[in-house]
Formats: structure tokens, sequence, C-alpha cells
């Protein structure tokens, strides 16, 4: 028990983790928790509420592929705990996607502008949240396989693609449940296919692995109790709420990227 009484084992690389501390392990366990459990109350948000508050720990190298481990962590829990309502003829043509949408992003070295790219993707959450038949739009099997290709592409740079993704599982579940299992399920194969093109990039977080499996541990606890809150829930409240948070983070991210891009 001496090594627990060592101020030293509490400081900087606890764990083995690279500079965290105990404190910050802790704090990040707790925000996967958090933030998983209002994933699975909302159908969405988590993902975006983590990536915020490890942004504060992390630089982007190592942001990115240890968010999206957890991320996949957090996912699978879900799916596997509300596997009965996932959706599954959607997840097919959503695999196509995802996995050409890797390779492309692998072999795309480009500055993105995050200005604009806010200001796309918030004014596209807007106009599919608020006009449904847009994201209902065409047979099942090409458009989750375009939102696919998108969502991975895309989550190369910027990790927190579930916003984009959210409108569109909604037009096309029939239930709350039916949305928040089939959007971790599709979250998964996305996390998935990001994690193999980043290993094949030659990415290196297994530093990282104490905090990773604490932080998915945690996030499958979230993932529990906001599935038995989820289950109380009426239907029309769980829109509602959807609603109203992605509306809301979709214009933070239009002022965002005004501001970002000089308009104002």
């Amino acid at each position: 028990m001496e090594i627990f009484s060592n101020p030293d084992f509490w400081g900087p690389n606890f764990l083995g983790v690279p500079d965290v501390d105990a404190l910050v392990f802790a704090g990040l366990a707790f925000s996967a928790f958090i933030t998983t459990f209002f994933g699975a109350v909302t159908g969405t948000i988590g993902g975006l509420f983590l990536l915020g508050i490890m942004a504060l720990v992390f630089p982007p190298a190592v942001l990115i592929p240890v968010h999206t481990v957890v991320q996949l962590g957090a996912g699978s829990s879900r799916a596997i705990l509300m596997w009965k309502w996932v959706m599954k003829g959607l997840l097919p043509s959503f695999l196509v996607g995802s996995v050409v949408g890797a390779v492309v992003g692998a072999q795309v070295f480009v500055v993105l502008s995050n200005a604009w790219l806010q200001i796309v993707i918030g004014g596209f959450i807007i106009l599919f949240v608020w006009m449904p038949r847009i994201a209902s739009a065409g047979a099942d099997r090409y458009r989750f396989a375009v939102v696919g290709f998108i969502c991975t592409l895309v989550g190369m740079f910027v990790s927190a693609t579930g916003t984009m993704l959210s409108p569109f599982v909604a037009s096309a579940a029939p239930d709350r449940r039916n949305h928040v299992s089939t959007f971790a399920s599709m979250m998964v194969i996305v996390h998935t296919t990001k994690l193999v093109a980043f290993f094949a990039l030659g990415v290196a977080i297994a530093d990282y692995t104490a905090l990773i499996v604490a932080m998915i541990a945690m996030a499958a606890c979230g993932n529990y109790v906001g599935g038995r809150l989820l289950d109380r829930m009426p239907e029309n409240v769980f829109r509602v709420i959807f609603k109203v948070i992605l509306t809301g983070l979709a214009l933070r991210m239009l002022w965002s990227g005004a501001r970002d891009g000089g308009f104002f």
C-alpha cells in the first residue's frame, strides 16, 4: 500500500497516462458517464460535449483518436443494451458508405476551414431537423450510404459528427428507442472505420489505455442509467427535447463559424 501514499503516484502520468494526474483522470471518467447519460436520453449531444471537455486536456493529435475509441466503447454498450430496437436493415448501406469515407479520409491531407465547416454543418442540421421530408428523401439504402460516407469522412478531421447523423435517423425512426439504438449502432460503424484508418496512418494511443478503459466503463454505466430513463420518457417529450437541443447546437455552430470566419 506504500505506493498509494506516495504523492508522485497521484501526480502527472497517473496510471501511465501522459500529463494526466489522478484528479483529471477521475474528472474525465465522470465526464464520460454524464455525457453518455445525456446521449442515451436525447439521442445526440453526448459525443460533442465529451469532445469539448477532452479538448481542455489533450492536444489535437491525441484528442480525436482517443475520443474516437471512447465513443466506440460508449456506442457499443448502448447498441448492445438496446439491440432489439436497432433498425438493422439500415446498417449494411451505412457501413458501405462509412468504409468508403474512411478510405478517402485517410488519403486526403487538406487543411479544412473550421469556420466554414461549422457554418455548413449547422445549416444542414437546421434544414434537416425542421424539414424532415428532406432528410427522408430517397430510398433508405442510398440515403444512408451517402450519410455514412459524409459522417466518416468529416469525422476523420472533427471526430464528433453525430449531430450530422441524428436528423436522418430521426426521420427514419418510428420510436425514440429505435432512434437512440440505431444512432448508436451507426456511430459504432463510423468510429470503427475511423480507427482502422488512424491505425493505418500510424496513430499510437497505447499510453492512454488505462484512461480509455475507465472512460468506457463509466460510459457503459451512463448508457444503462440513461436507457432506463428513456424507457419512461413519453415519445413527444423525447422529440421536443431532441429538436430543441439539436437546433441549439446548430445555431451555436452557425454563430461560431460566422465569428471565426470574420463575418462580424
